[in-house]
């Protein structure tokens, strides 16, 4: 298999009336190992779907970001998505479901009580979820990962993610 990095590109691909971009934007860390994109945007009529690649409590040189702490690492996981929804016009009131990776259930309450304080305010109900228990994670130390779909509103002309 080639090595293709590009951490920080956009790469644009057209359907009918659909566009799609893979986006590493800039005001987020590259992904770990340059293997795949943060954020696929697919730009409808009207707007765009975000779906978010899986994201680790990482610092910005990669290494395991508060190891072995949910509530530490679930705080980082959602300033990292939220960098990425910000980057293409989105917040956390835009998401439409998370799927969580959690490598213990005994984490729930800890990381419950980050996603209740960011979604769900104010008689909005919560997106969807999914989360299931794994028996580990691509990197020692982490103890959750989370997968985020959104929608965004329609580009403006300027490249998402710049």
């Amino acid at each position: 298999m080639p090595d293709i990095r590009w951490p920080h590109r956009s790469r644009e691909f057209s359907v009918a009336r659909m566009k799609l971009t893979l986006d590493n934007p800039e005001t987020v860390a590259a992904p770990f190992g340059d293997r795949f994109a943060h954020v696929a945007r697919l730009d409808l009529d009207g707007g765009a779907l975000l779906m978010l690649a899986g994201q680790v409590a990482v610092d910005d040189e990669g290494k395991v970001f508060a190891p072995g702490d949910a509530a530490g690492q679930a705080e980082r996981i959602f300033e990292i998505i939220g960098g990425l929804l910000a980057a293409h016009g989105a917040t956390f009131a835009d998401v439409l479901h998370i799927r969580t990776f959690m490598t213990d259930f005994g984490d729930l309450t800890a990381y419950g009580a980050v996603r209740r304080r960011l979604f769900g305010g104010a008689g909005t109900p919560p997106p969807a979820s999914t989360t299931v228990q794994v028996s580990g994670l691509f990197l020692e130390g982490a103890v959750l990962e989370v997968e985020v779909t959104a929608a965004a509103p329609a580009a403006s002309g300027a490249a998402p993610g710049r």
